[in-house]
């Protein structure tokens, strides 16, 4: 039986965000599939705050909340090979935390609110608050990186990983929606990252593929647009 368990769903970017962190530590584990939208009794007992994926098991043991859970790698693994996923330098962790609080508190509700948009004007301007979102870390990948491929520096660091698991997902909605929200001419710094975060071997090993995170999208964006329609009637 696996000492190391993970509860979620690949495609989710929350445990994609774990997943990485445990192929970065090369720690083996077992994947616990849980359909999204759905809570197994596993779930509900693992994580009975949140009732929320992804969900560590360690030992028996949960871990709830995708950048606590990767810290939790970070700290549990440090000698595997990799190095450390945050920063050693205190005052460059708080960096890599403050804008990963900015990530999930700012960015990644702007993204939620395009693929939720009923009309072209909301959609504009939730498109232009993502873009604006996306300037502010262009700015901040050019400080942290200091020249090099990273926000880690010369590998892939807790920032990385934590904005990182919303590349596939930033693709498909630009595929399905025609958008480029990732746009190369006003943030090449940052487009280059995501280029050099998507050959990493460990993220490569995890990513999920970008046909079926479309697939998942257009699905999802069907089951709103069928409830809007619904409602209306």
């Amino acid at each position: 039986m696996a000492a190391v368990k993970l509860i979620g769903s690949p495609i989710s970017p929350f445990v994609l965000r774990t997943m990485i962190a445990l192929s970065l530590k090369k720690v083996e584990y077992e994947l616990l599939p849980e359909k999204l939208g759905e809570k197994s009794e596993l779930l509900l007992k693992s994580n009975p705050v949140y009732k929320k994926i992804p969900v560590l098991i360690h030992h028996d043991r949960p871990i709830c909340e995708s950048a606590v859970i990767v810290e939790y790698i970070d700290q549990v693994w440090p000698e595997s090979g990799y190095g450390a996923i945050l920063p050693a330098d205190a005052y460059h962790r708080a960096l890599h935390r403050f804008w990963t609080f900015y990530v999930d508190d700012k960015l990644f509700p702007s993204l939620v609110a395009i693929g939720k948009a009923e009309t072209e004007e909301a959609k504009a301007e939730a498109v232009e608050q993502f873009r604006a979102g996306l300037r502010l870390l262009e700015e901040a990948f050019v400080k942290l990186s200091e020249g090099k491929a990273f926000f880690g520096g010369d590998h892939v660091g807790f920032l990385d990983v934590m904005l990182g698991c919303f590349v596939v997902w930033i693709e498909a909605m630009e595929e399905v929606l025609s958008l480029e929200l990732l746009e190369e001419a006003t943030m090449p710094a940052l487009h280059g990252w995501v280029v050099s975060f998507r050959a990493h071997e460990a993220v490569k090993e995890v990513m999920p593929e970008s046909g079926k995170v479309v697939e998942f999208f257009k699905m999802i964006r069907a089951m709103r647009m069928k409830a809007a329609a619904d409602a209306a009637n």
